[in-house]
């Protein structure tokens, strides 16, 4: 048997959820697949970077092929390549199969967000969204949805039958994520506002109110809510006197003119530290220096950045929405997104309380046992040798 892996998103240069998920299961898939004959399809220029990978190692009968197509890669590059070069089957991480496909097709879809939040997307994108998921869907043999909220989606908006949908949970890096390495003493955890730009934790000095900072990490779009962060941000700082500052990680997405004007019109705005995209070390240090993660996001798919923030000892809030409400498993950490004022109270709560951000942070290292890409790769791996 035969088994085709799109890899084009696993080594793109700035990975977001998607690429990471295609990154990591990849990866665990080289170990797990190592006695079967895989074709792992790439763009042009990415063989090289992924044998250079050192994370990464292919067995021998693995075979890594560059898919000469710079547009519409899949519906034309990928396609012509089942063409030309038929396999039994064809796994895609991320939404889209090329029109020409084996009939043992498996895809993850990461979740509808384009539906239930369209202003978040242009029009030319939503559209394009709903009409290459529809066709996955359709011409797949079986369908991973990343949450048991978007294999509802899928039943109830695109009347996909029960049975052809298997829920794989995303996991998280937690290699990645640890701190042992840098050998940070507990209280040592900073963050060097002097050198934000080269961006380091202060290993120097103790935590001080000047110190404590608020996170986001994501794109910085509508859906997510970022304005909704500053809103509550600014009711922290007015009627709870929050001394510290708000950091927004992550590359601007669609609404990041809207995001940028409320920034610069806060009257607050000394106090919002606008990152951009940040590198892996960095979404670790912020992880492990911030006093707590907010992910109030409007829709999602999943939302790795609530178990990675879990994984830390990170107390957080999130949505009461799904699947947030699924994957954070704590209805102590729930609020309604659109809630300002309530958002506020409960950041307060967990920044005043110490009982209670006790108990967010031991509930979170409880509820990330479920979660881990070796799991996830394995079921995805039962799937593909089925």
């Amino acid at each position: 048997m035969k088994i085709g892996i799109d890899g084009s998103r696993a080594f793109l240069e700035s990975k977001t959820g998607i690429e990471g998920y295609a990154y990591q299961t990849i990866s665990y898939l080289a170990k797990r697949l190592k006695d079967e004959q895989v074709v792992l399809y790439v763009r042009k220029g990415q063989k090289e970077k992924a044998l250079q990978d050192e994370k990464l190692s292919f067995p021998a009968n693995w075979e890594i092929k560059e898919v000469p197509m710079k547009y519409l890669w899949t519906q034309f590059g990928l396609a012509l390549e089942m063409f030309l070069n038929p396999i039994d089957v064809l796994f895609v991480p991320a939404h889209t199969v090329p029109f020409i496909h084996p009939r043992n097709t498996i895809v993850t879809i990461h979740g509808l967000e384009y539906e239930h939040c369209p202003e978040s997307y242009s029009f030319l994108g939503g559209t394009f969204h709903r009409f290459f998921v529809k066709k996955s869907c359709k011409w797949s043999s079986k369908i991973i949805a990343v949450s048991k909220n978007t294999k509802k989606d899928l039943m109830e908006l695109y009347k996909i039958e029960k049975e052809k949908i298997v829920v794989i949970y995303n996991g998280y890096d937690e290699k990645e994520l640890s701190l042992n390495e840098k050998k940070m003493e507990e209280g040592e955890k900073s963050f060097n506002w002097a050198d934000v730009k080269n961006f380091s934790i202060s290993e120097k000095k103790s935590r001080s109110k000047s110190g404590e900072f608020l996170l986001f990490v994501g794109r910085l779009e509508q859906r997510k809510n970022v304005i909704g962060i500053i809103e509550a941000f600014e009711i922290l700082k007015k009627k709870y006197d929050y001394r510290g500052k708000l950091v927004l990680a992550g590359k601007y997405g669609h609404g990041g003119g809207l995001i940028r004007k409320r920034v610069a019109s806060s009257e607050f705005q000394h106090d919002i530290i606008c990152l951009g995209y940040i590198r892996d070390e960095q979404r670790r240090e912020l992880f492990h220096s911030a006093s707590v993660f907010l992910f109030p996001s409007l829709c999602e798919g999943f939302g790795i950045p609530i178990i990675e923030a879990q994984s830390c000892g990170l107390p957080l809030i999130t949505s009461n929405y799904g699947p947030m409400d699924e994957v954070a498993d704590n209805d102590d950490v729930l609020v309604d997104p659109l809630n300002f004022e309530e958002m506020a109270e409960k950041i307060d709560k967990i920044l005043k309380d110490k009982t209670f951000r006790d108990q967010i942070i031991q509930k979170g290292k409880e509820n990330i046992k479920r979660f881990s890409w070796e799991k996830s790769g394995e079921e995805v791996a039962k799937i593909l040798v089925k």
